[in-house]
This record gives structure tokens, C-alpha cells and sequence, in this order.
């Protein structure tokens, strides 16, 4: 069956990832994955979560919200703290970026990842990891460079969508795509092919072990092409 937007099954939508979007942040990144549109911004800020205080070292952590209408309807905006669903991404994020590091030992400082959504066509969590991978990588060479510590930015970390469509596998999916896919995961790969995270689901069925290893190699073969891109983006 004919995708959404004409794509070939293992092809990712258009991704643009344009660094240094905010020229007050440390790092960030506005990520473009098909009509999902993410800025992402990376603070550096003085001091550590009060359960590391005094260890002299630091911490990295995100936060994730959506716009009032990034989708086709308003949603209401959380004032009075992240729901459900905002806590298990900003989770995910958090978990996945700090992938990227070798460690902690650039003193009592906290870089935080604000991963806030401009537009959502599905793939808003993968998008995130993505653009955030990159905010953190000039946020921690700024605080290598102000803060005379070794660099802590080791490898980079990129995320994806797979599913099972129509039958059919199928990478980087669109939320027409996501909404009635049969199978639907979630990929986080730290380069060039280690697995940080898999969430997968049998959404309306379920799924066989080669089906599943048939999502995960399309899983790597997009993330490489995403880690090409982020490294285009970083002059690497």
C-alpha cells in the first residue's frame, strides 16, 4: 500500500536539523522530521539535583512539552505540572541523551534539555532525543571550554519510529501511519549501533520475533542516516 506522503518503506521523511537556533542557550537545535517540527534547547545551570549535591558531580536532564496547537485540535496547556504521558517522554529523553556522555565529572552543574513541540505529525519523542543529542553536544563543549573539564560528550545518540502498517514495515512514521499502525515502537541507538531503549507495542495484533528483528534493522538503518545528519549539523 502507497504511504501517506509517497515514501518508500524504508525511507525517512525530509529531517532538517538546524543548530543554533537560540542564540541565548548554550545548545540547541530545531529539528524538522516530515511536519514534525521540535526546538530544542540545552541551559547549563549552576548547581545539581539536591540528591547530588556535594558528589561534585553533574547531571543532565529534559523536559518536553507540546504547543496548544501543534496538532489539529487546541490541547490545553498542563499549569499544573506534566501529565502522564509528558513525565514517560521527558523520561525517555532524559534516559537517552545522557547515553551520549562518558560520565558525569564536570562539576556541580545541571544541563537541561527543553524539547518544546512546534508542530506534531507523529514521531514528536523520536524527533526530541534527536534534536536534543545535538543541543547537548555544543552545551557540553561550552562548558568544557568555560569550565576548564573534559569535554563529557562521547557518541551520539539519535531515535526513530518503526511499525507495522497495512502488513507492511515501515520506518519514521507519520501520525496517520501511527494511529492505525498494527505495531508501533520506538528505537533510541547510540553510535553507531548500540540499543538504548526499545519501546515497542502490539497496538492491534501481535508480532513474531523475525518481524520484530526486521523492525530493529530498519531502526539502524535510519538511525545511521539520522547520525550522518547530526554530524552535518555539528561540522563533525
Amino acid at each position: 500500500m502507497a504511504r501517506p506522503d509517497g515514501r518508500a518503506l524504508a525511507d525517512l521523511r525530509p529531517l532538517v536539523l538546524e543548530r543554533g537556533t537560540n542564540p541565548y542557550a548554550e545548545g540547541s537545535c530545531l529539528v524538522r522530521m516530515g511536519g514534525t517540527l521540535v526546538l530544542c534547547t540545552a541551559s547549563v545551570e549552576q548547581g545539581v539535583p539536591g540528591w547530588r549535591r556535594g558528589s561534585g558531580l553533574g547531571w543532565v536532564t529534559a523536559e518536553y512539552a507540546m504547543l496548544p496547537r501543534a496538532t489539529n485540535e487546541r490541547t490545553p496547556r498542563e499549569r499544573q505540572g506534566p501529565g502522564g504521558r509528558t513525565q514517560e517522554i521527558q523520561r525517555l529523553i532524559g534516559r537517552s541523551v545522557r547515553a551520549a556522555l562518558t560520565g558525569f565529572a564536570f562539576g556541580e552543574h545541571t544541563i537541561r534539555l527543553d524539547c518544546d513541540v512546534l508542530q506534531a505529525d507523529g514521531g514528536t519523542r523520536t524527533a526530541a532525543v534527536t534534536g536534543a543529542a545535538v543541543a547537548l553536544a555544543d552545551a557540553c563543549d561550552w562548558l568544557a571550554r568555560t569550565a576548564a573539564v573534559a569535554n563529557p560528550f562521547a557518541r551520539l545518540v539519535a531515535a526513530v519510529s518503526v511499525g507495522i502498517v497495512e502488513g507492511e514495515t515501515r520506518l519514521d512514521l507519520c501520525y496517520a501511519e501511527d494511529k492505525g499502525a498494527e505495531v508501533d515502537a520506538n528505537v533510541v541507538v547510540a553510535e553507531p549501533d548500540s540499543f538504548v531503549e526499545v519501546q515497542g507495542t502490539g497496538e492491534a495484533g501481535t508480532f513474531t520475533r523475525p518481524q520484530l528483528d526486521g523492525l530493529l534493522d530498519l531502526a539502524l538503518a535510519g538511525t545511521r542516516q539520522i547520525f550522518s545528519a547530526q554530524r552535518a549539523a555539528l561540522g563533525w
